[in-house]
């Protein structure tokens, strides 16, 4: 049986991950999604094709139902931007028989995915810091509040 995304999703929620990891883990199963898509098109499998981007359209959908607009400002916007160019473009490069389209989103979808490896990694790391002795009480207790929140475009 396949690994879902909203499984590993569900999972790791109950396994207490962050939100930006839970992202990290979308953005994972999303690119699997389309490199399978694209090689489906390549062996003219369209079956498997029309499952791959069926199930990428999903998680898709989960990543732009928790942008949080109200809060998340520019970067919220450009997301929802860059998540609807993504849904046009899986609808639209099986039509034309272009797999190159979709390629061209999953180097897309790789580079804001280590964005967000990076973003989890300064997290990490502030957690780490406002555990340490020698901070004060102060940076502690604002270090904690960071980590307590979610990130403003994010909703989930």
């Amino acid at each position: 049986m396949k690994n879902d995304a909203s499984s590993a999703y569900r999972s790791s929620a109950g396994h207490s991950a962050s939100p930006v990891k839970l992202v990290i883990i979308l953005y994972e199963q999303l690119i699997k999604d389309l490199r399978r898509a694209v090689s489906a098109m390549e062996r003219n499998d369209i079956e498997g094709r029309t499952h791959e981007l069926d199930h990428a359209l999903g998680v898709l959908a989960r990543l732009q139902g928790v942008l949080n607009h109200e809060r998340g400002g520019l970067v919220a916007e450009n997301l929802n931007r860059f998540y609807a160019l993504l849904r046009s473009t899986i609808i639209t490069a099986p039509a034309r028989r272009l797999p190159e389209m979709l390629n061209k989103q999953i180097r897309n979808l790789l580079l804001l995915r280590e964005a967000w490896v990076e973003v989890d990694q300064a997290e990490n790391g502030r957690a780490k810091t406002a555990g340490s002795p020698e901070k004060s009480s102060a940076s502690a207790t604002a270090a904690g509040a960071a980590r307590s929140e979610r990130p403003e475009y994010w909703s989930g």
